[in-house]
C-alpha cells in the first residue's frame, strides 16, 4: 500500500486539473452601479427649489464607501484563512490519515483501519472478509469511548495462518448493555499532495481520492 502503488495515474491528474474559478468582484460592481444610478437619477429629478442636500449626499456617499470596504475586508480575511488552510493542509503530506471507508489494505507490515463511534460502546466487533466475500478474522475490542479509534491487523486469519498481502473489506458493528449503536467503518491512506480547489484545500489520500480537511477522521 506504497504512496507509488496507490497512487494511479487518473489520481494524480484529477488532482492536478482542479482549479479554482477566477475571483470577480462582479457582485459588488453591480451594487455600486447600482446605487450611483439610483444618485445620479435622484439628482437629475431634484426639485430645483428645494435641492438635495448636501449633506444628505454626503450620508449616501458615507454609506457607499462603508458597504465598498466591508466587502473588501470579507474577502481578505477569506483569502487570509483560505491561505492558513492551505499552508496547515501541506503539513499532513506524509501523514497516513483515516476516512470514511470500508477498505483494509495489508502490507508486510501489517493493516491499519479504524471506526467511528457517535456514542460509548461496550463491544466492538471488526469483521475482515477477503476479495470473494468470505471472512477471513474478527477482531474484537471492549469498553470503547465515543469518537474516532484506530487499530491494527496483524494478518493473521481465523485460523492462524497469514492472509495474503492485499486489499480486504470490513464491517463494523458495535452495541451498549446489548443494544446496537451507530458506528461507522474508517480507512488508512496517506496524504500525497495538496490541491487548492474552490472552497479551500483539497487532500489527495492515496489512491482513495480528494478530501477536505473536515473528512479526515484521525491523523496517524
Amino acid at each position: 500500500m506504497s504512496v507509488t502503488t496507490d497512487n494511479t495515474v487518473s489520481n494524480v491528474l484529477s488532482g492536478l486539473v482542479r482549479t479554482e474559478p477566477v475571483s470577480t468582484n462582479t457582485a459588488m460592481q453591480n451594487e455600486q452601479n447600482r446605487f450611483l444610478t439610483l444618485l445620479t437619477t435622484q439628482l437629475r429629478n431634484q426639485d430645483p427649489m428645494n435641492p438635495l442636500d448636501n449633506a444628505d449626499l454626503t450620508m449616501q456617499l458615507a454609506q457607499m464607501s462603508t458597504v465598498d470596504g466591508i466587502e473588501r475586508l470579507n474577502k481578505l480575511v477569506q483569502s487570509l484563512t483560505e491561505s492558513k488552510e492551505l499552508t496547515d493542509s501541506t503539513a499532513l503530506i506524509g501523514h497516513g490519515v483515516l476516512v470514511n471507508g470500508k477498505n483494509l489494505g495489508l502490507t508486510e507490515a501489517g493493516a491499519i483501519g479504524g471506526f467511528e463511534l457517535n456514542t460509548p460502546a461496550d463491544k466492538v466487533t471488526v469483521t475482515v472478509y477477503d476479495s470473494s466475500g468470505q471472512v477471513v478474522t474478527k477482531l474484537e475490542f471492549s469498553d470503547v469511548e465515543a469518537g474516532s479509534h484506530n487499530y491494527i491487523w496483524d494478518g493473521l486469519c481465523d485460523d492462524g495462518s497469514e492472509a495474503a498481502q492485499g486489499m480486504y473489506s470490513v464491517s463494523v458493528a458495535a452495541s451498549l448493555s446489548g443494544s446496537s449503536v451507530t458506528v461507522n467503518p474508517l480507512q488508512f491512506g496517506p496524504v500525497t499532495s495538496v490541491v487548492r480547489g474552490s472552497f479551500g484545500a483539497d487532500l489527495q489520500v492515496g489512491g482513495l481520492g480528494i478530501y477536505k480537511l473536515d473528512d479526515i477522521k484521525q491523523i496517524l
